[in-house]
């Protein structure tokens, strides 16, 4: 750490619950990391390197390399996997993030409504590559990320989210800035003054359900502003103490300000979120998504593909779908599907997609799809709602409660408690290579796709991640 910033006039104290977390978070090593999060993290690169690959060439994606374009700013030596031009470690950020959120593919975290792997992998990627960083530092980097950003983030959700917030947005700054901090060496008074700096750069509103592409930059914002906070702190300006619990500081102003307000200056941070029974760390409780939409539908969706598969029912045959779920989900039940990005936040479409189609993929949801005369047709057959005790069991648990019948009488139920892809329903390691082979393979080619995954599966070994990052350029146009 510099010593101008550690010899400061205002020495970072580790008092309140900012401090006590930074301190645990500047004490996990590689050596700590239980087996079962290091394979867990590993997986986790793995999926959001598969979807910043996919997103790499989404509108919002290209974009967001025209506006650095147009602004003269932001080329450099860094690599983002899929994307032409190379930028600087904050930019690459920015575009990795952003592509790596274009497609709804990327994994979360249930109890905090949140995308780590958008936020945490482009920043520790793009400052790994600066560093001449190794695959276990990358690793390990990975793991304090998730930790900041979903407890961080299941500490202030639902009530942020009732108040228009998007989690990834605000919460994500704090997991970039701790992958950041993990990977520039900061100690426990570093991690909370980037904290202190960071949190002025929280920000995210859920108005993207009315429509436009601005929540796919949300993950690529949180991830250059966090790691620039961590930079900052490196290069000795000073934040704010405190800055999750104070008076006007994070909590408060995100999920804060009424009566019934928590406590956040008692609070407990480790304690936010659940963990795997098999270890503590928070990424090894962050799930993969299996459907390119919305996480908030995908229990419903198992139920209805279950329903049809097993009880053999066809889309033609079906009257009606009743959905009962948790309040935040049931509330996707009024979004339409104009376009690509809000029909991946729409429960009748999704499940209608889902019925008629059989799978949920990305496909899916281009606009001859959108307009579909089956698809619309069953949306007005779905019908979402909230249900007691779906929405008394969340965070804990994302559940949904369907009830199908045809128009022959027959009637099913299905009661889904955690979707396919939790880590209590896990994606299998095949089924993540398949995820990935397809996604990477039309970027790089099935051969490079193949070896970026061999490569990933033993990222502990990686001295650098020159080799990883070179196969992951775009392939050259014929």
């Amino acid at each position: 750490m510099d010593l101008a910033f550690a010899n400061s006039a205002a020495p970072i104290t580790t008092a309140g619950p900012t401090g006590r977390f930074a301190k645990y978070l500047a004490a996990i090593s590689i050596e700590t990391i239980d087996a079962f999060a290091r394979r867990a993290a590993t997986r986790h690169l793995i999926d959001s390197l598969g979807a910043i690959l996919a997103g790499s060439e989404e509108p919002a994606t290209r974009s967001a390399e025209r506006a650095l374009q147009a602004a003269g700013t932001g080329a450099g030596p860094v690599a983002m996997p899929g994307i032409t031009h190379t930028y600087d470690a904050l930019h690459a950020a920015y575009v990795g993030g952003t592509s790596c959120h274009g497609l709804e593919l990327d994994d979360g975290y249930r109890p905090g409504s949140v995308h780590p792997g958008a936020v945490v992998v482009p920043a520790a990627l793009a400052l790994g590559a600066v560093r001449g960083s190794s695959g276990r530092e990358l690793l390990r980097a990975t793991v304090v990320g998730y930790e900041a950003v979903c407890r961080i983030a299941a500490a202030a959700h639902p009530r942020a989210r009732w108040r228009g917030f998007h989690n990834t947005g605000i919460a994500g700054v704090f997991g970039s800035a701790a992958a950041a901090s993990a990977l520039l060496g900061l100690d426990a008074a570093g991690i909370e003054n980037a904290f202190g700096v960071a949190g002025s750069s929280a920000a995210g509103l859920f108005a993207f359900l009315g429509g436009g592409d601005v929540k796919r930059t949300h993950p690529g914002h949180a991830a250059r502003e966090g790691l620039l906070a961590a930079l900052l702190t490196q290069a000795g300006l000073l934040g704010p103490r405190g800055v999750l619990e104070f008076k006007e500081g994070f909590f408060n102003a995100f999920a804060g300000g009424d009566a019934d307000a928590v406590d956040y200056s008692a609070i407990d941070l480790l304690a936010c979120g659940d963990n795997n029974a098999r270890s503590p760390f928070a990424v090894a409780n962050c799930y993969l998504k299996p459907y390119a939409c919305c996480r908030h539908i995908h229990p419903a969706i198992d139920a209805v593909l279950d329903i049809c598969k097993n009880e053999n029912v066809t889309a033609g045959e079906i009257e009606n779908v009743s959905v009962g779920t948790y309040a935040v989900a049931a509330s996707h039940g009024h979004v339409g599907w104009s376009e690509m990005t809000t029909a991946q936040m729409s429960y009748p479409f999704s499940v209608a997609t889902a019925i008629v189609r059989g799978h949920v993929d990305l496909n899916d949801f281009g606009d001859k799809e959108r307009a579909d005369p089956a698809v619309l047709a069953m949306t007005r057959r779905i019908n979402v709602a909230i249900d007691a005790e779906c929405d008394a069991s969340y965070p804990r648990l994302r559940a949904a409660k369907v009830s199908l019948s045809t128009r022959d009488g027959r009637a099913f139920e299905r009661y889904v408690p955690e979707p396919y892809g939790a880590a209590s329903n896990p994606l299998s390691d095949a089924a993540l290579k398949a995820k990935f082979i397809g996604l990477a393979t039309k970027r790089v080619g099935q051969l490079r796709a193949l070896q970026a995954f061999d490569l990933l599966w033993n990222i502990e070994t990686l001295a650098n991640l020159e080799p990883l990052l070179t196969l992951l350029r775009p392939m050259s146009p014929c």
